[in-house]
């Protein structure tokens, strides 16, 4: 009976698993938080290297699945080319500091400075996204299939991440 409940209640694995688009993209928004704040705390060399690889892993996979799958959606349902077009501006300003980040390290003096303004610029995007009448609230009253974009969104995303395991 107790598993029947779970299950009717939305609490199974299989419930749990599945997320909508918006969800997955929030997880991702809070999972690089974590790591930035982290990053800030770090003293020693090699665990800065493998923060700055784990975020930029992460933002990488993170945008790919933004720009393959969400935005184009997003501007299907909407038509909301402004809020499209500022949110894929952002995403190139951030890929070119991920890509001076991954070919450096904490030796390169300006390494903890391009992860603060990462850090910065991140902080910035999610806002636009996430705030009351942002991309993700647009997107939640569209007719945007947020469930079916979750879903593909997730296999891409470990898709990617295998990719570069």
């Amino acid at each position: 009976m107790e598993k029947s409940s779970r299950a009717a209640t939305g609490r199974g694995r299989r419930v749990a698993a599945s997320k909508d688009a918006i969800a997955l993209l929030k997880a991702d928004h809070r999972q690089v938080e974590k790591w930035f704040k982290e990053f800030e705390k770090a003293r020693l060399a090699s665990r800065k290297k493998a923060l700055a690889a784990q975020i930029c892993g992460a933002l990488r996979a993170h945008t790919t699945i933004e720009e393959e799958i969400f935005y184009p959606a997003f501007l299907a349902a909407t038509e909301d080319e402004d809020t499209h077009h500022e949110a894929e501006v952002e995403h190139d300003g951030a890929k070119k500091l991920i890509a001076v980040i991954e070919g450096s390290g904490p030796e390169d003096e300006y390494y903890d400075a391009r992860l603060t303004v990462l850090s910065e610029m991140i902080k910035h995007h999610v806002k636009e996204e996430e705030q009351p009448g942002g991309m993700f609230a647009k997107a939640r009253k569209s007719d945007m299939d947020l469930e079916s974009l979750g879903e593909r969104m997730q296999a891409r995303k470990a898709q990617l991440e295998r990719r570069d395991a």
